[in-house]
């Protein structure tokens, strides 16, 4: 069943220092991150841990274009801690749930991005997991209560589910690329294999969203549409780039019409039920 919202309870001092360090701190998180990741200049993240996560580093890496999906989620962050700070927003129970974990969310990207900076290329596996973990939680609760508005529903829906769909592709590439750099072996399957295996689980786990979201559709089918996205430009960087891999493309392409499909179909399914 799901949960409904309760009468905003009167502002607190809480709220208001939520508001400013939400902001304040998604403004400099956001700004860490792009500075972090090369956007002005330094070393761009796919040179960064001696080109481990570049575009060809892996057969699942995402070819170079797909990271330009960054901008829209950094615009919708930053949105989200500007009308997230909003007085009218002061009271929402949905912000004061979801602000600090969103927070934490970018703060945790940031780190990321210094961690691979750094070369730590397995410390930035269990950053990124983290990460996943808390974008998960932050699907659970909207999934937990519906959005007071429709700008609600854009920034916070929205922007959630892009960054979890992409970070879900993002944190399979950064494993992959990890045990890559690592030397580890094809372990019986060899990389076209296990690359298979890992698209594959991408598709299963974009079904698992679409299911679990079905009543939240923006936050469904952002996730949907940033899985399908990161997929797509794996089975691109497999035909068009080294290591070229027509069997990891093939799958790849599958798997990211399922993650298109899966939040519709889950919608349309739920409501018959």
């Amino acid at each position: 069943m799901t949960a409904t919202l309760e009468r905003p309870a009167p502002p607190r001092s809480s709220d208001r220092v939520r508001q400013a360090v939400v902001l304040v701190g998604a403004l400099l998180a956001v700004a860490a991150a792009a500075l972090g990741s090369g956007a002005f200049g330094g070393t761009p993240i796919q040179d960064a841990a001696g080109g481990a996560l570049s575009a060809d580093a892996t057969p699942v890496a995402p070819d170079t274009p797909a990271f330009r999906i960054w901008s829209v989620i950094y615009l919708g962050l930053v949105a989200f801690a500007v009308v997230q700070a909003l007085p009218g927003r002061r009271t929402d129970p949905r912000l004061r749930a979801t602000a600090w974990w969103v927070l934490a969310s970018m703060v945790l990207n940031a780190a990321w991005i210094g961690v691979v900076q750094a070369g730590w290329l397995w410390a930035s596996v269990v950053v990124i997991g983290v990460l996943l973990a808390v974008l998960a939680r932050l699907l659970v609760l909207l999934v937990a209560t519906p959005p007071g508005s429709v700008l609600q529903a854009v920034v916070l829906d929205g922007t959630v589910g892009l960054y979890l769909g992409w970070v879900s592709v993002a944190t399979l590439a950064n494993t992959a690329a990890a045990l890559a750099a690592s030397g580890v072996g094809g372990l019986g399957l060899g990389a076209t294999g296990w690359s298979v295996v890992l698209v594959t689980a991408a598709a299963l786990l974009a079904v698992a969203y679409g299911w679990y979201a079905r009543r939240r559709p923006v936050v469904a089918v952002a996730a949907g549409l940033a899985m399908a996205w990161g997929l797509a430009w794996v089975a691109v960087g497999r035909t068009q780039g080294a290591p070229l891999d027509p069997v990891v493309a093939t799958a790849a392409t599958a798997a990211a019409g399922v993650a298109l499909l899966a939040p519709v179909v889950a919608a349309v399914v739920g409501r018959r039920r």
